[in-house]
């Protein structure tokens, strides 16, 4: 059987390092046959790492887009507002998409490349890798065959971790909704969409409450200056001072933060980049902990937190249900179940890899590959996370923004997309290509 052969658009972190890498591990299966990438150092790593000819490499979307196809998928991985234009090209000349989450930061965005996809007969699949793990997967399979009869109310945190909040949410490339999206999209679209896809059916109402409540100026210490590194009088009792965190316990970031992975690199980026500011002196604007209330269709109720100020980085859930109820931490790689009737406690241990979101980057390729030979003979008509569904759970994203903005204003979700859907199928510049 000949490999699935694939085009990545946008060689960072997550193209670079959590879907392409199938390629290498299987390429048998999986072959990467192009990159678009405007950084050059980026695109020439990755073009050596992949063995790729000076033909193959692309500066930009639109020059590997040109007029004609030139593999069987398309990973995009650009950042989220360049989402919506290569997916729609990419469509248009019949290639099936892999799309990082968040689809777009635009509500709109996210309905139009769902249709789009529904347009041109082509799978679009959304990067909700949660589905694809091991725990979750397994947890479902329980709820499914009954485990605690019917579902009455979940309730989930996501501890971000206090590191990562600073890192990704304050300093980082998503620290400003202006710029990239708003937390609750950004960083817990996925949470959301492991709620739907728990529950098994639709949402229908919303609501929510958050702010930014310690990451501002109002919090800098006195006399402290725009970067850690001048010299910080609190830099012994901030756990957020930069070079302390990057050339230490938290030097596995630092690759994220420049190419040079050599301390002097390390230094000069923080000298001359974001993450070597003050967290209390960004241009950030994003919550730091937010909560968001949810009713399904059978009366089903939901309950998410997400919180910047843990010590690890993880995510607890318990599943209430009629006959008896599922605890679990996903860092443990195990749940418990309660069952009601006979008074048991049985603990389900998981076999989470290694790999990236617990062995969710990888699965997910597996599962796309699948599905793309699939869908081709006539198998199957959508992925697991397709957009008709991430579509769905990206609107209880945006939801939840709208009415955390509007002082917890209740939202009907159907009427939400009704609406976007209505707008999308009007004619769209995005659509037209010279």
């Amino acid at each position: 059987m000949k490999p699935i052969t694939a085009v990545v658009i946008g060689a960072g972190d997550r193209g670079a390092r959590a879907y392409a890498p199938y390629a290498l591990d299987n390429p048998h299966e999986f072959r990467i046959v192009g990159v678009a990438e405007p950084n050059t150092e980026r695109r020439r790593k990755f073009a050596e790492q992949f063995a790729l000819t000076a033909q193959q490499q692309f500066d930009s979307w639109e020059s590997l887009l040109g007029n004609e196809r030139q593999a069987e998928v398309a990973i995009i991985c650009t950042l989220d507002r360049m989402h919506i234009q290569p997916t729609l090209r990419a469509l248009e000349l019949g290639y099936h998409v892999l799309l990082e989450k968040p689809m777009s930061p635009v509500p709109a965005e996210c309905v139009e490349m769902e249709l789009a996809a529904k347009r041109h007969n082509r799978l679009l699949t959304i990067c909700h890798v949660l589905r694809y793990t091991a725990f979750w997967s397994s947890l479902k399979r329980e709820i499914n065959r009954g485990a605690i009869g019917d579902i009455v109310s979940i309730q989930l945190n996501e501890n971000v971790g206090n590191m990562h909040m600073s890192h990704s949410f304050v300093r980082g490339n998503w620290r400003n909704s202006d710029e990239s999206s708003p937390m609750i999209l950004q960083k817990s679209c996925h949470d959301l969409d492991i709620l739907a896809y728990l529950m098994g059916e639709p949402c229908t109402r919303i609501s929510s409450f958050g702010s930014l409540i310690h990451f501002h100026e109002g919090n800098r210490p006195e006399g402290a200056p725009l970067r850690c590194i001048e010299g910080c009088p609190a830099e012994h009792v901030c756990q957020y001072h930069a070079p302390r965190y990057y050339l230490g316990e938290g030097i596995g970031w630092a690759r994220k933060i420049t190419d040079d992975h050599t301390k002097e690199g390390i230094i000069k980026a923080l000298w001359e980049g974001p993450y070597g500011k003050c967290v209390y002196q960004t241009d950030n604007n994003v919550v730091d902990h937010q909560v968001v209330n949810m009713e399904f269709s059978s009366g089903a109720t939901a309950t998410f937190s997400m919180c910047g100020f843990t010590h690890d980085n993880t995510r607890i859930v318990q599943v209430m249900g009629t006959r008896g109820d599922i605890r679990g931490n996903m860092e443990d790689d195990a749940f418990t179940i309660h069952d009601f009737v006979t008074k048991e406690m049985r603990v389900v241990h998981i076999h989470a890899s290694a790999a990236g979101h617990g062995g969710g980057d990888a699965d997910i390729v597996r599962s796309f590959i699948k599905e793309v030979r699939d869908f081709e003979a006539g198998m199957v008509t959508e992925s697991k996370s397709s957009a008709s569904v991430s579509v769905r759970s990206h609107l209880m994203a945006f939801a939840a923004e709208a009415s955390r903005l509007d002082g917890g204003r209740s939202i009907d979700l159907q009427a939400y997309y009704d609406e976007l859907a209505g707008a999308a199928v009007q004619p769209h510049v995005h659509e037209k290509h010279c």
